[in-house]
């Protein structure tokens, strides 16, 4: 852990699927009454779980609508597909939502995994390792797409790259993230930062100013001290339709507010 800790933030993943829109949003809302810092929803076409041909919305045009519907909290995708979009329109969406939102959009990305979406939807799968060389070619495009565009982002967009592996997406973080955001108990945690941080050295990046980031389906007190001992300062639930619990997420803020750093 560093000598001055990043704050804690408590993010939220919206899940889009078995519910209506006004569901979704009026989730969202609550959410950021309750004092959430971030707001994510994912980059898929079908649910990932439950009937998998429920009901589902996609992803970057709810991000538009939550730039206009929320007004504190950071949105975000929880996250892109690298796949789907082309990486110069990908960061065109990104600057206009970060616009609309007023500063509040996380370019979350990865390299796709769901099947499903790339056959029903015409793109090509291939294999795991192509999927990381894609993105691996596409975010510099996005940094230099970033760079061109008029008017300019209102801030430098945090960039988020989702995933543990240990050879390819981790490299990538080291180079390019923000925010790297993964899963797991604090042992994989710890082993994953480990490896993160040998990334680090190996491009020239400073392990330090990169935010970490957990998904978690712990209760806070059990979970909340160990993974901030390994320098974790964001904390994000995941809730899906048709009934969004909010229950564990204000566990989470209360823990937050409790802590003293």
């Amino acid at each position: 852990m560093t000598d001055t800790p990043k704050p804690i933030r408590i993010g939220l993943q919206v899940q889009p699927q078995h519910a209506d829109y006004k569901t979704i949003r009026n989730t969202a809302s609550a959410a950021e009454d309750l004092g959430v810092d971030i707001l994510y929803n994912w980059d898929h076409f079908y649910p990932l779980y439950g009937d998998p041909d429920g009901l589902h919305f996609e992803c970057w045009t709810m991000l538009g609508a939550w730039a206009e519907s929320t007004s504190r909290a950071e949105i975000g995708a929880l996250v892109t597909c690298n796949s789907y979009r082309n990486p110069e329109l990908l960061a065109d969406m990104a600057r206009t939502v970060d616009h609309i939102s007023g500063g509040r959009l996380i370019l979350g990305i990865g390299s796709g995994w769901f099947e499903k979406d790339y056959d029903e939807y015409g793109y090509e799968f291939g294999t795991a390792g192509g999927r990381l060389d894609d993105l691996a070619e596409s975010l510099p495009r996005i940094e230099s797409r970033l760079g061109k565009l008029n008017p300019a982002p209102t801030r430098k967009i945090p960039v988020l790259i989702g995933g543990g592996g240990e050879k390819k997406t981790l490299r990538l973080v080291a180079k390019h993230a923000d925010i790297w955001h993964g899963f797991g108990d604090p042992q994989v945690v710890e082993r994953k930062l480990g490896i993160l941080k040998e990334h680090c050295a190996a491009v020239g990046r400073d392990f330090s100013e990169i935010e970490i980031s957990v998904g978690t389906e712990g209760e806070p007190e059990e979970v909340g001290p160990k993974l901030r001992e390994l320098g974790v300062s964001q904390f994000t639930v995941g809730v899906g339709g048709p009934d969004y619990d909010l229950g564990r997420l204000k566990r989470w803020i209360s823990w937050r507010d409790g802590q003293k750093d």
